[in-house]
C-alpha cells in the first residue's frame, strides 16, 4: 500500500516559515533542541581583528608593545623585570619566569615571537624560550631553524611529551605565530576524567592536533597528571635567550563539556533541564502573544513548546483550540480563505509535525481536516 504525499503548491515540501522549531527532526533525549530549531540560543556577537593575528573584541590583550603592566615577575610578583625593545617584550637573562596577573583556565592564545638574528649555541641552546599554559604545560619556543635537538623540545613541540607534526619554523630574526587552543584536565576528586588538550598552529601551520596531555611538563622524566586550580597565570620563560615577544591576546573559552547538552560529554538530565527551560519561554511566549490577540500565532506557539515537554495541560489547551480553529476555517469561504493562505497552510505544517513526530497523535483528526480543506481550495498536489 503506497502512502500519498502532499506538497503545498510553493513546490517545497512542508514549509515553515516562522516556526522553524517544527521543522528539523524534533528534541529527544540526547538534543536538547529540533535541527534547525529557531529557540536556540544565539552565539554572542565578537568582531574579529581588522587584520589577521589582531586581538577579536572580547579578547584580552596580555601585551600591545606599549606596556608590561600584565605581567609580574613569577618569582615574587614584583613589576615584570623584562623590557620592552622597539615594540617588543624581550627577555632579560638571569631575571626569571614572567606570568600574568590574571590568571586563565580554558582559552585560545595568540602570541607572536622571535628568536635572536644574531646565532648563538646550538641545540636547546639556541632561542630557547618556553609558553606554559596555566603555568604548567609548556609549548616549546626554539630557534629550530637548521637547528637539530630532540624533537620533544624543539619549536611547537610538547616540552618532554610530543614532538610537532612538522617544523614549521622561519628564519632566525623573523616573526613567527602561535595560535593555540588549551582545556585544562577535568577531575572528579582525586580521579582524572579528561586529560588536558590542546592544538597549536605554528605560522599558520597546525603542529600540534588536539594533543592530550600526558601530565604537567617536567624535564627529562615522564610527565604525571596533577590536580591544580582551574585557573592560573599563563608564563614566559627565561632561558638565557633574549628571545622576544609581541602582540599576546588571549580569549577565555568554554571547556567542552559546555553545559552539557551538547557533544560527547552531554548529560541527559542537563539536556532535560534545557528543554524544560526553553518549553517554558515558548509557553511565556505564547501567553503574550494569545494577551496581545494574537490568536493563531499564540495556538502555534503553545503547541510549538510540545516538542520540548509532552506537557498534559498544555497539550489539551492547545487542541482544544485547533479544534476551534479548524472549525473556524471550515467556514471560510474560497477569496477568504486564500487571504489566509499563509497562515492555514503554517498551521497544517505545524499539525503535520506534531502528529509525524507522535508528539500530538490526537491532533490526526484535525490535521485530516485541515488537509481536506487545503486539497479543495487547490493548494496541495500529490
Amino acid at each position: 500500500m503506497h502512502k500519498r504525499v502532499w506538497m503545498i503548491a510553493t513546490g517545497s515540501i512542508l514549509v515553515s516559515c516562522a516556526y522553524a522549531a517544527l521543522y528539523g527532526d524534533p528534541p529527544d533525549e540526547l538534543h536538547a533542541w529540533a535541527v534547525h530549531d529557531m529557540n536556540r540560543p544565539r552565539p554572542p556577537v565578537v568582531i574579529p581583528g581588522a587584520t589577521p593575528g589582531q586581538p577579536p573584541s572580547d579578547a584580552i590583550v596580555l601585551f600591545d608593545g606599549t606596556s608590561l603592566d600584565e605581567w609580574v615577575s613569577d618569582k615574587d610578583g614584583s613589576p615584570c623585570p623584562w623590557r620592552i625593545v622597539d615594540g617588543a617584550m624581550e627577555v632579560v637573562k638571569g631575571k626569571g619566569m614572567i606570568r600574568t596577573k590574571r590568571a586563565f583556565g580554558d582559552c585560545q592564545l595568540h602570541i607572536e615571537w622571535r628568536t635572536p638574528t644574531v646565532i648563538e649555541g646550538s641545540g636547546q641552546g639556541r632561542g630557547n624560550s618556553g609558553v606554559f599554559l596555566m603555568g604548567t604545560y609548556e609549548l616549546q619556543v626554539l630557534d629550530s631553524w637548521e637547528n637539530d635537538t630532540y624533537p620533544d623540545g624543539m619549536a611547537g613541540s610538547i616540552y618532554a611529551e610530543n614532538p610537532p607534526l612538522v617544523n614549521a619554523s622561519r628564519k632566525p630574526g623573523e616573526w613567527q605565530t602561535y595560535d593555540i587552543v588549551f582545556h585544562q584536565p577535568r577531575w572528579e576528586g582525586d580521579r582524572l576524567v579528561r586529560p588536558g588538550s590542546i592544538t597549536v598552529f605554528h605560522n599558520g601551520v597546525l603542529v600540534q592536533d588536539h594533543w592530550l596531555f600526558e601530565g604537567v611538563s617536567t624535564h627529562r622524566r615522564r610527565t604525571q597528571p596533577k590536580r591544580h586550580e582551574e585557573k592560573l597565570p599563563l608564563k614566559l620563560q627565561d632561558h638565557g635567550n633574549p628571545v622576544q615577544f609581541r602582540n599576546i591576546w588571549i580569549r577565555e573559552i568554554p571547556p567542552p563539556e559546555g553545559d552539557y547538552t551538547t557533544g560527547p560529554y552531554r548529560k541527559k538530565e542537563a539536556i532535560a533541564a534545557r528543554r524544560a527551560e526553553t518549553a517554558r519561554m515558548v509557553r511565556e511566549d505564547a501567553e503574550k502573544m494569545l494577551k496581545a490577540g494574537q490568536k493563531v500565532d499564540g495556538m502555534r506557539r503553545l503547541l510549538e513548546s510540545l516538542i520540548y515537554v509532552a506537557d498534559p495541560a498544555t497539550l489539551e489547551r492547545g487542541t482544544a483550540m485547533v479544534a476551534a480553529y479548524v472549525q473556524e476555517v471550515s467556514q471560510l469561504s474560497g477569496a477568504a480563505a486564500e487571504a489566509r493562505k499563509g497562515e492555514i497552510t503554517g498551521v497544517l505544517n505545524d499539525l503535520d509535525y506534531l502528529v509525524r513526530f507522535q508528539i500530538a497523535p490526537g491532533l490526526q483528526p484535525h490535521l485530516e481536516a485541515l488537509r481536506a480543506f487545503a486539497q479543495k481550495q487547490g493548494w496541495l498536489k500529490k
